[in-house]
C-alpha cells in the first residue's frame, strides 16, 4: 500500500487567554452574536451604502478574487498529476516522387511507383506510481493553498469593511469639527464687536480689540486645515469604493452626525478568533501547504517507479499498402514496460532541500502563533479604546457645558466692567477646545468600536453565496481564455466551498477540485 512521506500537518497550539480583560464591564458581552454585518449597529444608511458599494467595486478585493481563481486552476493541475501523462504525440505524412535522373533517390529501382505516400502516427505515455505520496502531497499543498487564497480574500474583505467604516466616521467627525469651529468663530466675532464698542466708548484700550482679533484668527485658521483633512478622507473613501473621489459626493451629501456606537459590544471568547478571523485561517493553511511541500521534497529521496507505453502506426504505398490500412492491426506497433529512476548521487542536495522546506514550515508555524497573539492584542486594544473613550466623552460633555456657561458669564461681566477681557479670551479658547475635543472623542469611540469588530474578524461572511469576481471581470477573462468549470458563466453561480469557514479548511489529503 502506498504511503506518504513527510510530516502530517497538525495545527500548532497557540496561546489563548480564557477571557477578555474587559469581560467584567457591563457593556461587554461574552456571548456569541451574529457579527456578519456589524456596521449596521451604527444605524447609518450612508455607511451601509458605502460598504455595499465597496464590496462590489473595490479593486484590491477584486485582485484577491482573481488569485482565488488562479489557485483553483493550480489545484486542478495538481490533481492531474495523479493520472497518466502524455509525453509525446506525433505524426508525419510524406509525399515523395523519385527522381528519374538521380539514382540515389531510388537505388536499384526499388520503388516502382512514380510517387508514393508515407504516413506515420505515434504516441507515448507514462504513469509514475505515487508510492511515496509525492503527487498526493502536491494535491494537499495545492488544496491548502487554494483554501488559503479564500481566507486571504476574506481577510481583505474584513480590512476593507473596517477601513470604509473608519474613514466614514472620520469624515463625519471632521464635518462636526468644522461646524464647531464656525460656531465658535461666530461667538468670537460677537466678542470682538463688544470689544470694539467698548474701545470706541473709551471704556477699554485697543489691546482688547487686538487680543480678540488674535483669538478669532486662530480659530478661523483651523477651518482650512480641517477642510483639507475632510477632502483627504473623502479621497481615501473614493479609492476604497473603486471610484474617483468626486463620484461619491452624492452619497455623502446628506448631512449626518457622527455615527453613534452601540451601547454594548458582543465579543464572545478568545477561542472564537480561531473560528472567525480569516487571517488566522490563512496562516494555518499556509503552514499546512508548506508541510505538504516538505513531503514533496522528501519523496525525491526514494526511487520513482513508472509504467510507460508507446503506440504507433505506419503505412506506406511503396510496398502496396493503402492509406485506408493506417489503423488496421498489421500497421500497428506498441511497446509497454516499467522503469525507475533514483537520483542517488544528488542525495545531499535533496536532503538540504528537505531541510530548507522544513525550516520554512517551522517559520510559518511560529507565524501562526504570532498571528493569534496579535489578534488578541487588537481586540483588547479596541475594547479598551471603546470603553475608556466613552468615559472620556462623558467628562468632555461636562467640560463643554461648563465652558459654554463660563463664556456667557465672562462676556456679561466684561460688558458690565467687572472683568477684564482676558477672562473672555480664556473662556473663548476653553470653549472651542472643549467642544472640538468632545467631537474628536466621540469619533474615536466609534472608530475604536470599529477596530474591535474588525479585530473580531466579522464582515467577511457577506461574500457567501457570491462569486469572487464580478460579472464584467468574469466575461473579460472568459473572452480571453477558456476557463471551463473553474470560472462558470454569470448565469451559473458557484456553490459554497465545503469546509468553510473554520479550522477544518485543510480538507482531505486528496480530493478533486470543489468548484
Amino acid at each position: 500500500m502506498a504511503c506518504s512521506v513527510g510530516p502530517n500537518f497538525v495545527t500548532p497550539q497557540a496561546s489563548l487567554q480564557n477571557n477578555w480583560r474587559e469581560a467584567g464591564n457591563p457593556a461587554v458581552k461574552t456571548n456569541r452574536e451574529d457579527q456578519q454585518r456589524w456596521w449596521e449597529n451604527f444605524r447609518d444608511p450612508t455607511l451601509n451604502q458605502l460598504v455595499n458599494v465597496a464590496y462590489a467595486q473595490n479593486l484590491t478585493l477584486l485582485e484577491a478574487g482573481t488569485r482565488v481563481i488562479a489557485a483553483r486552476a493550480l489545484l486542478g493541475e495538481a490533481v492531474g498529476e495523479l493520472f497518466p501523462q502524455s509525453q509525446q504525440l506525433n505524426g508525419t505524412a510524406t509525399y515523395l516522387q523519385p527522381s528519374r535522373t538521380d539514382a540515389t533517390s531510388n537505388p536499384n529501382e526499388a520503388i516502382s511507383a512514380k510517387q508514393f505516400w508515407r504516413v506515420n502516427l505515434g504516441a507515448q505515455a507514462t504513469w509514475e506510481i505515487d508510492l511515496w505520496g509525492k503527487f498526493r502531497r502536491g494535491v494537499e499543498q495545492a488544496d491548502a493553498t487554494y483554501l488559503a487564497s479564500i481566507a486571504t480574500y476574506d481577510d481583505v474583505l474584513v480590512t476593507l469593511v473596517g477601513d470604509v467604516s473608519s474613514n466614514y466616521i472620520q469624515y463625519r467627525t471632521l464635518q462636526a469639527q468644522i461646524v464647531i469651529a464656525r460656531a465658535n468663530v461666530a461667538k468670537q466675532r460677537q466678542a470682538l464687536d463688544i470689544a470694539r464698542s467698548r474701545f470706541k466708548g473709551g471704556a477699554t484700550s485697543e489691546l482688547d480689540v487686538y487680543q480678540a482679533q488674535n483669538v478669532l484668527a486662530q480659530t478661523q485658521s483651523t477651518i482650512p486645515q480641517l477642510t483639507a483633512q475632510l477632502r483627504q478622507t473623502q479621497n481615501a473613501l473614493g479609492v476604497l469604493l473603486g471610484m474617483p473621489p468626486a463620484s461619491i459626493d452624492g452619497m455623502l451629501a446628506t448631512p449626518r452626525g457622527i455615527p453613534s456606537p452601540a451601547r454594548n459590544v458582543a465579543v464572545g471568547i478568545p477561542a472564537d478568533l480561531l473560528r472567525r478571523r480569516p487571517d488566522i485561517r490563512a496562516a494555518e493553511l499556509k503552514a499546512a501547504a508548506q508541510s505538504a511541500k516538505v513531503g514533496i521534497a522528501a519523496a525525491d529521496l526514494y526511487p520513482a517507479f513508472s509504467l510507460g507505453g508507446a503506440l504507433g502506426t505506419l503505412v506506406s504505398t511503396t510496398n502496396g499498402n493503402k492509406l485506408s490500412e493506417l489503423f488496421t492491426s498489421p500497421s500497428l506497433t506498441f511497446a509497454f514496460g516499467p522503469s525507475f529512476s533514483w537520483p542517488i548521487l544528488n542525495y545531499g542536495q535533496i536532503t538540504n532541500q528537505v531541510r530548507a522546506q522544513d525550516a520554512e514550515l517551522q517559520a510559518l508555524l511560529t507565524d501562526y502563533k504570532n498571528v493569534v497573539l496579535n489578534a488578541q492584542r487588537e481586540v483588547e486594544n479596541g475594547l479598551s479604546g471603546f470603553l475608556q473613550g466613552r468615559q472620556q466623552v462623558a467628562y468632555l460633555r461636562i467640560s463643554a457645558t461648563a465652558a459654554s456657561n463660563a463664556l456667557t458669564v465672562a462676556i456679561a461681566q466684561y460688558q458690565l466692567g467687572s472683568r477684564d477681557f482676558t477672562t473672555v479670551l480664556t473662556a473663548e479658547q476653553n470653549l472651542y477646545q472643549a467642544q472640538n475635543a468632545l467631537a474628536a472623542a466621540q469619533g474615536n469611540v466609534s472608530v475604536n468600536l470599529t477596530m474591535t469588530y474588525r479585530a473580531l474578524g466579522g464582515g467577511w461572511q457577506i461574500r457567501q453565496g457570491n462569486d469572487f469576481v464580478d460579472d464584467a471581470t468574469r466575461a473579460q477573462m472568459r473572452a480571453r481564455t477558456n476557463y471551463g468549470d473553474i470560472l462558470p458563466p454569470a448565469s451559473q453561480r458557484q456553490p459554497p466551498t465545503p469546509g468553510l469557514p473554520g479550522p477544518s479548511d485543510a480538507g482531505p489529503t486528496v480530493r478533486s477540485p470543489q468548484w
